[in-house]
């Protein structure tokens, strides 16, 4: 099959390359014009995976419209806040017969839309069925190195799944399938402001207990603004739910935690931020999320209280105490 990933970070580094390694022939798409060609020239992702060789076998262009053409699977890995002004340009192009698969995780600020949603929107003709999602607990930095790993495929036709299912899948890369796209976007954009949490925790030296209880009422929290949003409720519990949320706040790979633990340690956000090549996606997915939960009148007591610190400039200790002392409440 002819492949296009857009966006040669980590992620979208490492799926060119196991999407090569399947036979299909793969075109991996770079904004920047100078790194495209540091890429193509040394073959390695310095900055977002370095140590692990890109094939030459793999096309590597910074033509956008080159990398589109003719291709039946296009994988979308640019960051969420990036997706609507990197992929605009291709608003008149024909996707009539192409697959859309996304595997960024975040809510769009301006809009407020999930992925899928800003790519409908971008292009006005596509079939809602061609628009795919792949997510789950899936570090590049593992995956890259073959080591066994589980995802979901989310669409709204099972045919479109079982398509996708067979383009990843291999000895190392597991590929399930479901047809709630809403439940697993909302757990892939929202287990990132979790992670921030659960790193908070971490930097201020609070302990395991502290984190379980982030993280188990994060996941209801996630499953809240999920069903609002029309998502189903077993999606919660599955690889894109539970699965992603286990991986994203306890892993040393996760740049949303690693902010997290910085923040806890006293640092300021925009530090942080100047001092990262990565984009950590739940920073802005905060603020989206924290907007949506107005919009909708649900209460999300975590992503207010990261939203504080984050925006507002809220001390842990303090957004901690405010979480510990809320009313009293059954727990389900």
């Amino acid at each position: 099959m002819k492949i296009a990933v857009l966006g040669a970070g980590g992620w979208g580094s490492a799926l060119a390359i196991l999407l090569n390694q399947n036979g299909n022939k793969v075109t991996l798409w770079e904004f920047n014009p100078k790194y495209a060609e540091t890429l193509s020239l040394h073959r390695e992702n310095f900055y977002y995976l370095p140590g692990i060789k890109i094939p030459k076998t793999i096309d590597i262009t910074n033509d956008l419209e080159y990398a589109v053409k003719d291709k039946s699977l296009v994988v979308i890995s640019t960051p969420t806040q990036f997706i609507r002004n990197s992929l605009s340009r291709l608003k008149n192009f024909d996707f009539k017969d192409s697959l859309l698969v996304s595997v960024s995780k975040g809510i769009e600020i301006s809009s407020n839309f999930l992925v899928s949603d800003i790519l409908t929107d971008i292009f006005g003709g596509i079939k809602r069925e061609n628009i795919l999602c792949l997510s789950g607990p899936s570090h590049a930095e593992e995956v890259s190195r073959k080591l066994p790993t589980a995802v979901v495929c989310s669409s709204s036709d099972n045919n479109k799944s079982r398509i996708v299912q067979k383009v990843f899948s291999n000895s190392y890369f597991r590929v399930y399938s479901n047809d709630d796209i809403i439940g697993t976007e909302v757990c892939g954009a929202l287990k990132n402001v979790i992670a921030i949490a659960a790193g908070i925790s971490d930097g201020t030296g609070f302990g395991d207990n502290t984190k379980a209880a982030i993280m188990t009422r994060g996941i209801h929290e996630i499953m809240k603004l999920g069903l609002k949003m029309g998502a189903k409720k077993e999606t919660f519990f599955g690889l894109a739910g539970i699965g992603d949320l286990i991986v994203t706040c306890g892993s040393d790979h996760s740049r949303n935690r690693r902010v997290g633990i910085q923040l806890g340690e006293g640092k300021k956000l925009k530090d942080i931020l100047s001092e990262s090549k990565m984009v950590a996606e739940g920073v802005a997915t905060t603020k989206a999320a924290y907007d949506l939960s107005k919009k909708l009148n649900i209460e999300l007591p975590i992503t207010h209280q990261v939203y504080d610190i984050l925006y507002k400039n809220k001390k842990p200790i303090k957004a901690t105490e405010l979480l510990m002392t809320r009313n009293l409440k059954e727990e389900f």
